[in-house]
């Protein structure tokens, strides 16, 4: 694996930017596909923010200053990609956000992308209901297994908030589960 600085020096120089936007691609798309899905829940959705992603991430990597680890920079681009996405989807419809979350967590059975079973499924509907910044923490803690440290760098915010959040987080989801 080429190390970030390399590639961060790769991405700016014209000369060697389109294979190393390649390397970056192969690097974090799995990765950064998960995240925005399990935001924004529906598949073919997330092919188009994870897409969106990448272009902002080509489009500005210019003005990465290196203050974050390069992955930090593009998950919190990734976030609010899909974070927005979610706006204006849920304004077209004429819905709120958590009205919109609501439908696409009851859509994800009839998701053929989705291979859960019937206990993961309750699990994502009732991340689905959770407010905004706890999904997002929860999501980042649990699934993606990263440190407050990490998550407290993409959300720009503190690790005792973000320890707060996931805790209520779980409190909501095993309270969630327990109703079913």
């Amino acid at each position: 694996m080429i190390a970030e600085e390399t590639l961060i020096e790769n991405l700016k120089q014209k000369d060697t930017q389109a294979k190393a936007f390649e390397v970056l691609i192969n690097t974090y798309k799995e990765r950064l596909y998960w995240h925005i899905r399990r935001i924004v829940i529906d598949h073919d959705d997330t092919d188009d923010v994870l897409q969106n992603t990448f272009i902002k991430v080509f489009r500005n990597i210019n003005n990465f200053k290196g203050d974050s680890k390069l992955y930090s920079w593009m998950y919190r681009i990734a976030t609010n990609e899909a974070l927005s996405f979610l706006k204006v989807k849920s304004k077209k419809l004429g819905v709120s956000n958590d009205e919109l979350q609501e439908r696409l967590a009851n859509n994800l059975q009839a998701d053929v992308y989705f291979e859960g079973d019937e206990i993961q499924l309750k699990l994502q509907k009732a991340i689905a209901l959770l407010p905004e910044k706890q999904k997002l923490v929860f999501n980042m803690k649990y699934f993606e297994e990263l440190k407050y440290e990490e998550i407290s760098e993409i959300l720009e915010t503190s690790v005792g908030g973000l320890k707060a959040s996931y805790h209520l987080a779980v409190k909501k989801i095993e309270a969630s589960l327990k109703e079913e």
